[in-house]
């Protein structure tokens, strides 16, 4: 606490002698230390600026540019055309300087003009570059010579040893589809899930929009483009998830869990140490930048790492009709927050806020939790997967860092970081500020940081001596008047409602994994796509609108975009797989169906999606005042499956042959809709999946455990139908599957 160091520091006192003036010295060298750190830090912003500010090029290329035009003109050649002696004509200092010092800062200046030109057309010609995507679509392997010489060129403009935020000013803006192609690819989307009748309507709903309303907004539309940094983000942001007013315990956050096998250490204190230890190491990375900018794997193509800026020192606070984020620096010392009741409903909590929270000690209280870096929770219980019932003890293990015990979170902060009792450790991400590739680059590293890097010693405690200098924690007071524990109570009472409602099923696959995916030449995301659609009709017995999570990172403050998974291919290989058609035909359907989701995926990373582009078109609508049946139909379409894979981005960081036990179970998230599932999985190395699978215990159709064996089964039987030589499963998978059943 900053006002305690500065309290102790310096202390006077009047007597009839004087003024009696009291300093501690050490004291004085800790507020010493901390302004020469704040210092260095703007010293390390203002360098970094400068670098990404000039990037591609380098800070060092203008003394090059310097000197080859000084050495021209010793050379008596004049590489300016004359703009060098028009520049000496206008000097305001030509009276006081010889011809010689006129001419040299003449070649400077101009110099200087002539380096900002190349600069900019260097970022400029990498910004038409990375606006080429026609690579995503050509078949692996057989890369066109076109596509070579990109790649070629890509290297060259992209300059060397880029910063964190270096391709920001170079990346592509997000383009706006065309209304026709979009309306196109909805109703393909639509058409399984539909009647003949129920098409035909909706296809009359679409061509009336696309002649006539769609134009209007698409014009408002492109000019958005062009103003700002794209046309989607800030509208997403501020309408799907700030004004959001539904709880976002288990309806937005989603979370992230530990090792699955292994336990670095069983001691909580410890373990805390050394995770806190990791993320302020990972913080203090990406505010010097040195983190390395994310691509898109395999390649050359970077990604937009804007969403790295709000993600620690900021939290989301309610408003009565929309949130917002506040960033803020984080102040010296260490909180340790009393338990205290959140309050989950955002109108009462952000009306609470005001009346409550806006004055005095509270809000000095409140300030101190907002203001922090991140949230930490150190949980009495103990999770993972442990016991006689390892799979029962998943399940407990993702509710508790879903939604704990509903008050023992800050659900409101970017991220809040869970220790449990045992040492096992999870993360708990608001959403609105990022997406979840983003939150698990960052849990990679503190994972990896956490047991490869930092360690402990033999007893389990962190390595090291203990800095007895620290200052100690200091408990936060609160004045919770009995009007404000009535709305509290009431808040908690829904929140344990809600939370009592998740059924949740984690569940690891062994049986095989990517690598015997790929060598059936099928991608391992269409694959386990196409498990998820037999296992929900074998389910459910019908088709559903489906959501899978796509980025789009590509362009500028990108993020995410809907790949519907359910289209007409992959209906087509269930029906012929469950109607009992030839082995031959259902292979071929198979393929055809993954080829098509493939294509779906990629039209959705490359800006040419359907969901964000319509979003929009019906957010002007609403500006303009304006209804549009069509829009206003596509927008309340329930999404009963959502999807999401999380990404494994720095393998380098695990050794997956040597240490295979250091394997991290994902995270996962609710239901979207009440009576449908949320399924979040991870691909971890040649031959382990973990699904993540959530629902409601109050929709008598879905159940988390049914689901989670027809995925298994079905996930077998495809490979059964591509490899007909692979092996039935054991009678321990068969039983396994049985009892999810």
């Amino acid at each position: 606490m900053a006002e305690a160091h500065q309290a102790v520091a310096f202390q006077f006192t009047v007597t009839p002698e004087g003024i009696d003036l009291q300093l501690s010295h050490q004291a004085l060298t800790e507020i010493y230390l901390s302004g020469l750190r704040s210092w260095k830090k703007k010293l390390i912003r203002l360098k970094n600026g400068v670098i990404t500010g000039v990037y591609p090029a380098s800070p060092s290329s203008w003394l090059f540019v310097v000197i080859a035009i000084l050495a021209t003109m010793y050379m008596r050649s004049d590489p300016s055309m004359g703009l060098i002696a028009k520049i000496q004509e206008h000097l305001p200092v030509s009276q006081s300087l010889s011809a010689q010092c006129q001419t040299v800062v003449s070649a400077v200046l101009f110099s200087t003009l002539l380096w900002f030109s190349l600069i900019f057309t260097m970022r400029m010609c990498l910004k038409q570059l990375l606006s080429y995507h026609h690579w995503m679509f050509e078949q692996r392997g057989k890369m066109s010579n076109t596509t070579k010489v990109w790649v070629a060129l890509v290297r060259i403009f992209s300059g060397r040893q880029p910063l964190l935020y270096s391709y920001q000013g170079s990346l592509p803006n997000q383009p706006v589809p065309a209304v026709k192609d979009t309306v196109k690819r909805y109703l393909e989307s639509v058409r399984p899930l539909m009647t003949p009748d129920e098409f035909e309507r909706m296809t009359s709903l679409a061509t009336q929009f696309e002649s006539s309303l769609g134009n209007r907004l698409q014009w408002y539309l492109k000019l958005k483009a062009l103003w700002a940094s794209n046309y989607v983000s800030d509208w997403w942001e501020e309408y799907i998830y700030l004004r959001g007013r539904s709880p976002i315990m288990v309806n937005s956050n989603y979370y992230g869990m530990d090792f699955l096998y292994v336990t670095p250490t069983p001691i909580q204190a410890a373990r805390a140490g050394n995770t806190l230890h990791a993320f302020l190491m990972y913080r203090r990375k990406l505010n010097r930048e040195e983190l390395k900018p994310s691509r898109v794997p395999g390649t050359v193509i970077p990604l937009c790492a804007a969403q790295c800026e709000r993600m620690f020192n900021t939290t989301r606070t309610p408003g009565e009709e929309t949130g917002k984020h506040t960033c803020r620096v984080c102040v010296p010392g260490c909180t340790c927050p009393p338990k205290q009741y959140i309050l989950f409903l955002r109108i009462p909590w952000a009306k609470a806020r005001k009346e409550y929270f806006s004055l005095g000690v509270n809000k000095r209280s409140l300030d101190c939790i907002e203001k922090a870096a991140f949230f930490v929770t150190l949980d009495d219980d103990e999770q993972g997967m442990m016991g006689e019932d390892p799979a029962a003890s998943l399940d407990r293990y993702a509710k508790s860092l879903l939604h704990g015990k509903c008050y023992d979170r800050w659900f409101d902060k970017s991220f809040s970081v869970v220790i449990y009792k045992n040492g096992k450790i999870g993360l708990n991400a608001e959403h609105s500020w990022a997406d979840a590739p983003v939150v698990a680059h960052l849990w990679e590293y503190v994972l990896a940081t956490d047991s490869f890097q930092l360690g402990y010693n033999e007893e389990g405690h962190c390595k090291g001596e203990v800095d007895a200098s620290l200052p100690r924690p200091q408990r936060l007071s609160w004045d919770i008047t009995p009007e404000c524990q009535e709305q509290i109570s009431q808040s908690l009472a829904v929140a344990q409602a809600l939370a009592d409602d998740v059924d949740f099923h984690v569940f690891s696959f062994r049986d095989f994994g990517k690598g015997r995916i790929k060598k059936c030449r099928i991608s391992p995301d269409a694959y386990i796509q196409l498990a998820l659609q037999l296992a929900y009709y074998r389910d459910r017995g019908m088709f559903c609108l489906t959501y899978e999570a796509s980025m789009t990172r590509l362009f500028r403050e990108g993020r995410t975009e809907t790949v519907r998974s359910c289209s007409n291919e992959s209906c087509a290989f269930i029906k012929a797989l469950e109607g009992g058609e030839g082995v031959e035909v259902c292979r071929r359907l198979l393929r055809q169906a993954s080829e098509k989701h493939q294509n779906l995926y990629k039209h959705a990373m490359t800006g040419a999606g359907i969901d964000r582009h319509l979003f929009c078109l019906y957010v002007v609508s609403k500006y303009l005042g304006v209804d549009s049946p069509f829009l206003k139909e596509v927008l309340s379409e329930p999404w009963h499956l959502s999807t999401s894979q999380t990404p494994v981005q720095q393998v380098e960081l695990f050794d997956m042959v040597n240490h295979p036990e250091y394997i991290s179970c994902g995270g996962g998230f609710g239901p979207v809709a009440d009576d449908g599932y949320g399924v979040s999985y991870i691909i971890m190395g040649e031959n382990m999946m973990n699904f993540h699978i959530s629902c409601k215990h109050s929709c008598p159709q879905t159940s988390s455990h049914k689901y989670g064996g027809q995925i298994r089964q079905a996930l077998l039987d495809m490979l059964q139908l591509l490899c007909p030589d692979q092996r039935e499963p054991s009678r321990t998978d068969q039983s396994q599957t049985k009892k999810d059943l």
